[in-house]
């Protein structure tokens, strides 16, 4: 399932047009990625966690040499399914 369709299966099961059903989505998304990016863990009971995560320094390959390189820590996002959803797709 892309966004249009996501988008589509929200306007007709809340019986809004598409743009507000879009309009709803992107806030929504949009509101999650400011949390995360501040550091808050954003919950969605029965769906998930989205949190922030650190990444360790490592050592890499560059594939067309074979060199070793490094790689920076970095920060990354981080979703953990809830226990309800893992159940709904076992």
């Amino acid at each position: 399932m892309n966004k249009a369709q996501l988008i589509e299966k929200i306007a007709t099961e809340t019986k809004v047009s598409k743009a507000q059903a879009e309009a709803i989505l992107d806030c929504a998304v949009e509101n999650i990625k400011k949390s995360v990016k501040k550091g808050d863990d954003v919950k969605l009971v029965g769906f998930g966690t989205f949190t922030k995560a650190k990444r360790k320094a490592r050592t890499g390959r560059n594939p067309q040499t074979g060199k070793a390189i490094k790689i920076p820590a970095a920060w990354a996002p981080k979703f953990r399914a809830g226990a309800e959803f893992k159940a709904m797709v076992k």
